[in-house]
């Protein structure tokens, strides 16, 4: 008995002396001379004490300096909350230097890049078939295992429904719908199009034109997240970007982009190379261009899956003119400096890219997207190619 209670007691001084040595390394600049030789003189003794074993002289030795570190460091009121505040400190500091020097989180707001990649996207649902996974905290629940959420656009006051372009949209991925000058949010893809792609109707709900009275529906259905994925910030510091990889790059400086944020596109050309498109080709340096990866597949219209739509194929953006760097026809050629990137979406019917407002320049390039994280339901969970 008396060797067990020996090691217990041995085991404690142990940890009173660690304590001390955290306190002293921390905040042993913040003490006199005085104080510091006293605290230092408790650890020489109880490491001594520690060390011969003996069961009084540990316990008394352990005492004092217990004692000396309440005097030095009196203990706070509500301690358990600035212990866990620093650990707390800590995990995010580690979490924001591996995000600004490893892997970024980023989120795909737009349908540019599907089927590859998803950005915010819906079906219609009345209100009448909404459930109880539509109330709280079922709703939670459901939407942090597949991103889906159910929104009810209704309207903030009485007025005629205008449709607007969405361009410089401030909610990326929705459109507004505007009510007597008031903006309402409704996901890109809920709008029914004319032969000319304008927007003349709200899937299941109103019509471009259309009176309403203040709380009438206006749109209503289940909007599903887009696509969160991780960027590698490291793979371009140490290899030359590929062509076919998907590229993050900052916005800052490319004229016609919204400034400060951060797009997703598939990289289509290289520095020093000459583009072209010829419906469904690429055509880089006068060669089709059949890979790698997803390229061939764009190209040859291919699906990825039995869930997912055909690729469109690459395209001349076919508006908005053609000009230095714009691939607005079959006919038109840009020719890459050396520090430039041609950035294009999978999804060549609804993709805002190069072809519109020119290439990348190296020094906008973030990193390839890795990997697909979240929503945990999503068929394109995992490496993205």
């Amino acid at each position: 008995m008396i060797f067990f209670k020996r090691r217990k007691t041995r085991k404690e001084l142990k940890s009173i002396i660690h304590r001390a040595n955290v306190l002293l390394a921390s905040r042993g600049d913040l003490f006199n001379k005085g104080e510091v030789s006293l605290l230092r003189a408790h650890i020489a003794k109880a490491k001594e004490a520690c060390k011969a074993g003996d069961l009084a002289e540990m316990n008394s030795e352990g005492d004092k300096l217990d004692n000396c570190l309440e005097k030095l460091n009196p203990p706070r009121q509500f301690e358990w909350i600035y212990e866990n505040f620093d650990v707390l400190v800590v995990a995010i500091s580690v979490a924001m230097a591996f995000r600004a020097y490893f892997y970024q989180p980023f989120k795909i707001p737009t349908g540019s890049m599907q089927p590859t990649l998803y950005g915010i996207h819906s079906t219609v649902c009345d209100p009448s078939e909404h459930g109880i996974m539509d109330t709280p905290p079922l709703n939670l629940f459901r939407w942090m295992i597949t991103g889906t959420s159910l929104k009810v656009v209704k309207a903030k006051a009485n007025g005629t429904v205008r449709f607007t372009s969405g361009a410089g949209s401030k909610k990326p991925g929705y459109t507004p719908v505007v009510v007597a000058g008031l903006p309402h949010y409704v996901p890109n893809d809920a709008f029914e199009k004319d032969q000319n792609e304008r927007p003349f109707k709200l899937k299941g709900g109103v019509s471009h034109g259309a009176s309403v009275r203040k709380g009438d529906v206006l749109w209503s259905g289940r909007v599903v997240t887009g696509d969160f994925v991780f960027v590698n910030r490291i793979k371009w510091n140490f290899k030359r970007p590929v062509r076919g990889e998907v590229m993050v790059f900052s916005t800052t400086g490319i004229n016609g982009l919204q400034q400060g944020t951060h797009y997703i596109k598939r990289m289509t050309g290289l520095p020093n190379e000459k583009m072209q498109l010829k419906e469904p080709n690429l055509i880089v340096d006068d060669q089709i261009i059949t890979g790698p990866g997803r390229l061939g597949l764009i190209a040859r219209r291919e699906k990825i899956g039995e869930w997912a739509p055909a690729y469109s194929g690459f395209k001349p953006s076919l508006r908005g003119g053609s000009g230095p760097g714009l691939l607005g026809t079959e006919h038109d050629v840009v020719n890459l400096n050396g520090s430039q990137y041609y950035a294009m979406g999978d999804n060549s019917d609804n993709s805002y890219d190069s072809r519109y407002w020119g290439p990348v320049p190296e020094k906008n390039l973030l990193g390839p997207a890795s990997i697909v994280y979240w929503p945990f339901t999503s068929p394109r969970l995992g490496w993205i190619k």
